[in-house]
């Protein structure tokens, strides 16, 4: 993965971890460890899905520009479809509090989005590649040697 790819999913991941850890312990405070552990297992679950989805989506980019769009709608489609055989599954479930689960999911997906906004805002991406001149000598790098 090159180094701006990485970069900008350790942009998103960094806060959506942070706000994931706050939520457990908002979680732990009012429904209890069941609550903490539904808060961690949506946190993990929003790092895996929109971080796989966004891992896809740049090599996507990179390899096919033509298909980035539609591979891009494709993608959060099939997030979304995961995410409810996700919630059908575990509907009935002891494991975790529930609603804790579903506030959690949302406010670190929020999270996840206004990340990843801002590092794409913040990356200096060319999108256009600078070509040399077939008569200019190429710009000096700065180095002596």
């Amino acid at each position: 993965m090159p180094s701006q790819d990485a970069r900008t999913v350790i942009h998103a991941v960094v806060p959506t971890a942070a706000v994931g850890a706050v939520a457990a312990g908002i979680s732990a405070a009012v429904a209890g460890g069941k609550g903490a552990l539904g808060a961690a297992v949506a946190t993990v679950v929003v790092i895996l899905f929109m971080g796989i989805g966004l891992v896809v989506l740049l090599r996507i980019a990179r390899s096919l520009p033509q298909l980035f769009q539609g591979m891009g709608l494709m993608l959060y489609t099939t997030q979304i479809l995961l995410l409810f055989v996700f919630l059908a599954t575990f509907k009935d479930t002891d494991l975790f509090h529930p609603k804790t689960f579903a506030i959690t999911l949302v406010v670190a997906t929020l999270a996840w989005i206004g990340a990843q906004a801002r590092a794409h805002m913040k990356a200096k991406i060319l999108y256009v590649e600078p070509e040399e001149s077939k008569g200019e000598k190429p710009a000096k790098t700065g180095s002596s040697s």
